[in-house]
């Protein structure tokens, strides 16, 4: 008898000869949601699974590669268990594929018995104010995958002879743009940021780096060790000011991890003012952006003073400007819009209930719940994709060619996918190209990547 699965009965599918049918996935998405969901997909169906995770960049790990910061070489060892499950021989990686492109997510439902879309949320929401479309005004995406070489944003040669930058948002990766605009070279040693933007941010003019944050101190979503990290760069220095801190007692009632985050504005707003230091980070809270101003770029943004209304911000009526010579938009992201797959405006994210999106049709990660939670919130909601996937499946329903019928859909359109093997020799490459204090000097355009495959 052939390998055993659950269905919705609980019983292992045999085919009329005795054997499991195949099972056949394709997962639209490279990055962590994507790589959760195969492994959950390989326990749950067992042998019977063939699963392909398909990206439309020749290279897999999706936000590990381009959103992670480049000096967060921690966190972006988790692509080592991604590994062992892309060595699974029921896993397949087939990279240069783009979707909407090379194929349609119809064919693809006509050819698998799941699509799972773990496209993420890779496209910035708008400011929504006058002036957001100025030069000088960039969103994070675009901003972070400069600096992490993705080659969507290989050429967005963001303007930083001035001195001026301000940063939209409290989050974590306002945090990050912040402290690479902050770093000296040296402070790049054993990071992966690529040479384009190093050489670019070792000329730099920044002198001033402002945070605008709605709300205040006691609502930022920036986690204590990364906030922390501020403390000690070498040429910046963080500013908080002293009245914008609710009384300490206060800090009580929150969260640990906001409370620890507190605790270090705290610090820095009674740190005595270091004048050896070239830049300053400053923390404006309680600061609504409403325009975006100046003479055919971006020179100062207008910004109304808040208050909280309990949890909420609203404007106070005083205003007043922020010299700004580039602007940073650091306040969330939308997963892409895809023919055929019914679509919430408000959360950025695919209409679905609890993963399913229609009948063999599922999506995962910030493509499912919208951009919020860690790298490693992807796995628990991987597995109960999974889970809603194998319940979903009738016993007797028929295979479907699944990767045969991609790679022959595929090649009838001149379209040269990449697999992991293929991944392995573009790493050791940009490894061997690597800086001296580098792990890796990532290559940044398709023709690079497939130039190393002779393709």
């Amino acid at each position: 008898m052939g390998s055993r699965f659950r269905g919705n009965d609980g019983q292992a599918s045999i085919a009329s000869n005795g054997e499991a049918r195949m099972r056949n996935f394709a997962i639209i998405g490279s990055g962590p949601a994507g790589f959760y969901t195969a492994e959950a997909l390989a326990k749950s169906f067992g042998e019977t699974a063939r699963i392909d995770i398909i990206d439309k960049l020749p290279v897999p790990y999706g936000l590990i590669r381009f959103g992670v910061a480049p000096d967060h070489q921690s966190i972006k060892a988790v692509s080592k268990r991604y590994d062992k499950v892309a060595d699974d021989p029921k896993v397949r990686f087939v990279g240069n594929v783009a979707i909407g492109e090379a194929v349609s997510v119809a064919e693809l439902r006509g050819l698998y018995d799941a699509v799972i879309l773990a496209t993420g949320a890779p496209h910035d929401r708008p400011l929504g104010i006058t002036g957001e479309d100025l030069p000088g005004v960039v969103g994070s995406a675009a901003f972070v995958g400069w600096y992490n070489g993705h080659p969507d944003f290989a050429d967005l040669d963001p303007r930083l002879d001035g001195a001026n930058v301000v940063v939209i948002g409290n989050g974590n990766v306002a945090l990050d743009v912040a402290r690479i605009l902050s770093k000296t070279r040296a402070e790049f040693a054993g990071s992966d940021i690529v040479g384009h933007a190093i050489d670019a941010l070792d000329g730099s003019g920044v002198r001033s780096i402002t945070f605008l944050g709605r709300r205040g101190p006691h609502q930022i979503a920036m986690t204590p060790k990364e906030l922390g990290e501020l403390g000690h760069l070498a040429e910046a220095a963080p500013s908080v000011d002293a009245g914008d801190l609710p009384p300490v007692a206060d800090d009580e009632a929150l969260e640990p991890g906001v409370r620890k985050s507190v605790a270090h504005l705290r610090a820095f707003a009674n740190a005595a003012p270091d004048g050896t230091k070239s830049k300053t980070v400053t923390f404006d809270f309680f600061a609504k952006p409403l325009a975006v101003e100046g003479d055919g770029r971006a020179e100062r943004i207008l910004v109304e003073r808040t208050r909280l209304d309990g949890a909420r911000a609203v404007g106070t009526g005083e205003t007043y400007a922020v010299p700004a010579d580039l602007v940073v938009s650091c306040i969330g992201y939308s997963s892409p819009h895809i023919d055929g797959v019914p679509y919430d405006e408000d959360g950025g994210k695919y209409r679905n209930d609890r993963g399913q999106i229609d009948d063999g049709l599922y999506c995962v990660g910030w493509a499912r719940r919208g951009p919020s939670g860690t790298i490693g919130t992807n796995r628990p909601d991987g597995y109960e994709v999974a889970e809603q996937v194998a319940a979903a499946f009738p016993a007797a329903s028929g295979d479907r060619p699944g990767g045969d019928g991609l790679d022959l859909l595929l090649a009838n359109r001149g379209v040269k996918s990449t697999s992991f093997d293929d991944w392995r020799r573009i790493e050791q490459a940009e490894t061997a190209a690597a800086r001296p204090d580098s792990p890796r000097e990532k290559f940044v355009r398709h023709h690079h990547w497939l130039k190393v495959l002779g393709h």
